[in-house]
């Protein structure tokens, strides 16, 4: 009850802030001579490719290209309270690989008494050994993990924080400061064997216990997490309640001690604010955007709080405004039909959703 409370409260902040600066128009579609039927016509045949740049002032800022961190297998999987069997995440690995995908997240060396979706790491480790194409980091939250994952043939490891106390120990039991500790000793460890380590930092924006977290907490997390050897950190609003008037904020703070080109942002679309969020971090200079296919996962200390963004969802948005990111849209939407259907639900990926309902012999 005090959590959706919490909730309720982060939402009405979110809601009351100030209007847009009219300075942010709507955007117009663009005319015949931009290339309005190639993109009319590519979007009906399950693609929303737009090669035109992105010349509007709005637009002028945005990267050429964006590097999608693929988390459904981890992050979307590791709350699901039916046991996925290993051959089926293995099938959804190769199949996101297959879309065009270049980092996937694959598993977490977590104790299988906290985390038992997961308690197959190494097997599935052994089953993508020799999968091409492809980065595949485990999370590791401790040097115990990360042994086991090292053992398991990982070449790239990641580490979590928390940018509030109250969700560090609920989540993983420790102060925010102890937890720092831990990672510096897995960085050094890493860093023996010349493996990359990424830094995820959840509730950069709200905490169902604390409510709002100051953009400054964010920053000193991102920071020690940079100081110790993390090559990319990743900005996770855990439990969705971020709007633009609070990511910009908290992403100024944070580009002050740590390069732009090193941070990566991870929205969950609780709220339905995920895509006007990561479009406004990489008019800011964001280039890495964490995703899950299908919009899986959730936050288990966080009551009413939904999965991450939808990799579909992104990837349409993404080649809707000519940003490359070499992912097939249609093989994707595959790979999320599949892992669905395993679970026994539909997709969370709005975009999934209709442009399935345009295939011949669709049942939506």
């Amino acid at each position: 009850m005090i959590v959706t409370r919490r909730l309720d409260k982060i939402s009405r902040l979110m809601g009351s802030r100030g209007a847009p600066s009219s300075s942010l128009k709507a955007l117009e579609l663009p005319g015949k001579n931009d290339g309005d039927a190639a993109c009319f016509s590519s979007t009906y045949h399950y693609s929303s490719n737009c090669h035109q740049s992105p010349l509007n002032k709005v637009l002028r800022n945005l990267p050429r290209y964006v590097k999608i961190v693929e988390v459904g297998p981890r992050d979307g999987l590791q709350n699901e309270k039916e046991i996925v069997p290993t051959t089926v995440k293995v099938q959804l690995i190769q199949m996101l690989v297959s879309s065009g995908l270049t980092v996937v997240e694959a598993t977490s060396f977590v104790s299988p008494k906290w985390v038992p979706q997961l308690a197959d790491a190494k097997d599935v480790m052994d089953a993508i050994r020799n999968i091409q194409g492809a980065r595949f980091p485990v999370l590791t939250p401790n040097l115990k993990g990360f042994k086991a994952a090292v053992e398991a043939g990982a070449k790239e490891v990641a580490v979590f924080a928390s940018a509030s106390e109250s969700f560090s120990k609920s989540n993983i039991n420790c102060s925010i400061e102890d937890s720092l500790t831990r990672y510096r000793d897995v960085a050094s460890a890493a860093r023996e064997l010349s493996l990359s380590v990424r830094g995820y930092i959840s509730c950069v924006v709200g905490c169902p216990m604390e409510g709002m977290v100051p953009p400054s907490k964010v920053a000193y997390v991102a920071k020690q997490l940079f100081d110790m050897g993390c090559s990319e950190i990743s900005l996770g609003d855990t439990i969705g309640v971020g709007t633009p008037g609070a990511v910009i904020p908290m992403l100024e703070n944070v580009i002050h001690v740590v390069p732009i080109d090193k941070l990566a942002v991870h929205f969950h679309d609780t709220y339905g604010q995920a895509l006007c969020n990561i479009l406004t971090s990489l008019k800011m200079g964001i280039s890495t955007v964490d995703s899950s296919v299908s919009g899986l996962g959730g936050c288990p200390y966080a009551k009413g709080a939904s999965g991450n963004v939808a990799t579909e969802d992104v990837v349409y948005m993404l080649n809707g405004l000519g940003v490359e990111t070499n992912v097939d849209l249609e093989k994707l939407i595959l790979a999320g039909d599949f892992i669905s259907k395993h679970l026994g639900r539909p997709s969370s990926s709005k975009t999934a959703v209709a442009l399935s309902s345009k295939r011949p012999n669709s049942k939506l």
